[in-house]
């Protein structure tokens, strides 16, 4: 009986070692080709610019949105004439960006 539990064993360790050599062989193929691909594969340069990629970290765009509220709040606090108020608003949406490149310029 015991001799009949190691045939078995054995037959089970060898099936399992013949899986492992399998899977090792398409694992190796898979990454060779993926290699070969890479090597083919034409690179384009890093172009990031346009509306989708963020110039600016999400510290700085949330500073100067929440600098852009304080203004706007501090315009309307402490401003009483309405004309005045909406010119001065007016005056900051045209100045902010001009305000935000000078002071988060990238210094290289």
């Amino acid at each position: 009986m015991s001799r009949e539990r190691a045939r078995r064993r054995a037959a089970r360790v060898a099936e399992v070692e013949r899986a492992r050599a399998k899977r090792a062989r398409v694992v190796a193929r898979r990454q060779r080709r993926r290699a070969l691909l890479r090597r083919l594969t034409p690179r384009l340069p890093n172009r990031r610019t346009g509306r989708l990629y963020a110039r600016r970290s999400r510290g700085e765009r949330a500073g100067v949105v929440v600098l852009a509220l304080v203004a706007l709040g501090a315009i309307w606090l402490f401003v009483d004439d309405l004309a005045l108020r909406l010119g001065l608003i007016i005056l900051l949406v045209l100045a902010l960006p001009a305000i935000v490149v000078i002071a988060l310029g990238r210094r290289t």
